[in-house]
């Protein structure tokens, strides 16, 4: 597993209360009753996943994750995603970045958008986490071989706001946890739901978290793989493969003001007052030799995928996408004038659907897996698997036989 689960330090203020309570453990996220959408039968787009159905399918590319919780109102974590196995300072991957809406704490941004290129891991982590995060990350890379003199190096922190589950005032996440995170990537399967920076998130008012897919391209459309994870915390109404499944569920935004009786307006996803408000960062990866302009055209299509699932991108909602390749053909290395591939235009439509088809699939997986949390409080639901069973089954998604 890519997870280490750690106790989130806490001011001395509150030591004396904490061993003074009996502090609950937290859910463990790899609960066997939690699917993923495909154990479900639910069978998103037309391309094949690659063998492990995550962004690691994508070769080089690995995945490290610390959760930190207390079991009492810490819920959080980090989530790093690793281009390759090597120093990304002194290989670079061409990298690009598009935002679907912008309310968010993108650390990095501008210099990726500049330069075109990754020369950090990608670190997600709860909104008032990032700078801590960034700053770890910094110093972590700094101490790596062949870093001696260098003067500048560039960040890449996303985050989503984990507040509803988590003291997120506290700032619990520490050096340690990002360096944790960093250390234990690897390239095998991913961990999902209520793990890492997934740990607090809430979805269309359900228990949201990471999820990741992937889809290999036929061969006579390049045979590349494209990968995407997504740390998911926003509204909407929750649609899976078409089905409406947060309508007929009854809970989705603006259903107090759509629908009459006593309890219109009990749920309400999101953040209250704000209805589809929330975020979600997605990170795609692809073997496909791409330059940066095309990775910008890449991302921007996996807001299709996140519309299917029932996102409009809300007022309140950060919607940010990174995507990088890991081609060798594309990889910036030195100062040398290099030879680049890149694949021409009328090559990258298969890859779009790819995407997209990856990207919507990637968030149900979130979803599905993640497990009920207590934090703050609050108490957030997993996503009711019969009932949401049923919804398919009526809507045709998954076989009406199916158990």
């Amino acid at each position: 597993m890519n997870r280490s689960r750690v106790l989130a330090a806490l001011p001395l203020v509150l030591l004396p209360l904490l061993l003074a309570m009996s502090v609950l453990p937290p859910t463990h996220p790899d609960d066997p009753d939690r699917p993923r959408a495909r154990d479900l039968g639910i069978q998103v787009g037309i391309f094949q996943p690659g063998p492990l159905n995550a962004i690691t399918d994508v070769a080089g590319v690995r995945v490290g994750q610390t959760t930190v919780s207390d079991g009492e109102r810490v819920n959080t974590g980090v989530t790093a995603i690793l281009p390759h196995g090597g120093n990304p300072f002194r290989s670079r991957v061409p990298a690009a970045i598009h935002v679907g809406n912008g309310f968010g704490k993108l650390v990095g941004v501008t210099q990726v958008r500049e330069l075109g290129e990754l020369e950090t891991p990608i670190l997600l982590t709860c909104t008032l986490c990032v700078w801590q995060a960034a700053d770890a990350m910094a110093a972590w890379m700094l101490e790596r071989e062949g870093m001696g003199n260098v003067a500048s190096i560039n960040p890449v922190v996303g985050e989503t706001n984990d507040a509803g589950l988590n003291d997120i005032r506290s700032r619990p996440i520490e050096a340690r946890h990002v360096v944790e995170a960093l250390e234990s990537a690897s390239d095998g399967a991913v961990e999902e739901g209520s793990v890492g920076a997934g740990t607090g998130t809430r979805a269309f008012g359900w228990k949201g978290g990471i999820g990741t897919s992937s889809r290999v391209l036929p061969e006579d459309q390049g045979g590349w793989t494209v990968g995407v994870l997504v740390q998911s915390n926003y509204g909407g109404i929750l649609t899976v493969d078409g089905a409406p499944v947060g309508q007929e569920l009854g809970q989705y935004s603006f259903r107090g003001s759509v629908e009459s009786g006593d309890d219109a307006g009990e749920a309400r996803p999101g953040d209250e007052g704000d209805p589809g408000a929330g975020s979600i960062m997605i990170v795609i990866a692809t073997d496909a030799p791409l330059s940066d302009r095309n990775l910008e055209r890449l991302a921007s299509r996996a807001m299709l995928g996140l519309a299917r699932t029932g996102s409009f991108a809300g007022n309140g909602s950060g919607d940010y996408i990174i995507a990088f390749s890991t081609a060798d053909e594309v990889r910036r290395e030195g100062g040398a004038l290099p030879t680049v591939a890149d694949l021409p235009n009328a090559r990258t439509s298969a890859l779009f659907q790819g995407v997209v088809e990856a990207t919507e699939e990637a968030i149900l997986n979130s979803i599905f897996r993640a497990t009920t949390t207590s934090g703050m409080g609050r108490n957030v639901e997993a996503l009711p698997l019969e009932e949401t069973l049923d919804v398919l089954r009526r809507h045709g998604v998954i076989d009406p036989e199916s158990p």
